[in-house]
């Protein structure tokens, strides 16, 4: 059994819309953060609930848009048990100091959002040259940048690796993958061929699960195939509660059931020893 889990895509939501005013990417709420939002004080309630050491707390971009500021405080009241990871502009002119404000304000990693459940995903802008000096240092100071995108963006996030070679990249939800075609999965082979390149990491999340569900897919030849690519050191669990339905605990327990076919080495990497790789204040000591 895993010990040290490590929750690397959950996100929080307050209940002082005042304080926090809601601000959304795209101008549209997501639905889950209205109907569902968990605080920070019943995420850490679910943390104990679950069995969850640790966990890097991704901006609710879809409801706060680039505003990191309850991500950040709360990161802050409870830095012994989490981090956080927060939403960035990287087109603005003063990209780098904003940057550099939410590190003052403890920030760990970044993540761009590209689009999803509000609107279409858009990688357009991913290697515009405007861009360049916040993947500049991003890259220098080895800051995670989480990707939420498809495949479709990967030709861009490519020119990005080859302009900047030091960044590091997690892809949220494994790029939104196409899984359920089955083994050898070829509609995933955009997903294998990005393999390649050792600076990309990939996170597992209940769609993923999900997906494994479906079809003619079956989670015992997915994983194999993704950790003989990637190597379980490239790939880290995320729950995305509570924008994914149930409790934490629940979440979690989908996935280590979904993974019981690894070998229990590639399991810690995946629940614990990747994240805190990535992030090593969320190291256990």
């Amino acid at each position: 059994m895993v010990q040290n889990i490590v929750d690397i895509h959950p996100h929080i939501i307050s209940d002082n819309d005042e304080k926090y005013p809601r601000s959304p990417l795209f101008g549209v709420q997501s639905t889950w953060s209205k109907e569902r939002p968990v605080t920070i004080d019943m995420f850490v309630e679910q943390m104990k609930l679950a069995g969850v050491a640790r966990a890097a707390i991704v901006q609710a971009s879809t409801c706060y848009g680039h505003d990191n500021s309850y991500v950040a405080d709360s990161c802050q009241r409870y830095a012994d048990k989490v981090a956080a990871v927060c939403s960035a502009d990287f087109l603005i002119p003063d990209a780098v100091d904003v940057i550099k404000h939410w590190q003052s304000r403890g920030m760990v990693g970044l993540r761009l959002f590209m689009g999803g459940s509000t609107a279409a995903i858009d990688t357009s802008w991913l290697d515009d040259p405007r861009s360049f000096a916040a993947w500049d240092y991003s890259a220098q100071n080895r800051i995670p940048v989480c990707l939420q995108m498809s495949d479709a963006g990967f030709d861009r996030m490519e020119n990005i690796i080859r302009q900047f070679p030091n960044i590091i990249l997690l892809l949220d939800h494994l790029a939104m993958a196409e899984l359920t075609d089955g083994y050898p999965y070829e509609k995933a082979a955009p997903l294998f061929r990005m393999a390649k390149h050792k600076n990309i990491y990939l996170k597992c999340t209940p769609r993923t699960f999900g997906d494994l569900k479906k079809g003619k897919a079956d989670s015992a030849s997915f994983f194999k195939k993704l950790v003989g690519e990637y190597g379980a050191s490239r790939i880290a669990w995320g729950s995305n509660y509570p924008n994914s339905p149930g409790s934490l605990k629940e979440i979690l327990a989908t996935a280590q059931e979904g993974t019981a076919a690894l070998p229990e080495a590639d399991r810690e990497w995946i629940f614990s020893k990747t994240a805190q790789q990535l992030y090593p204040t969320l190291a256990i000591k």
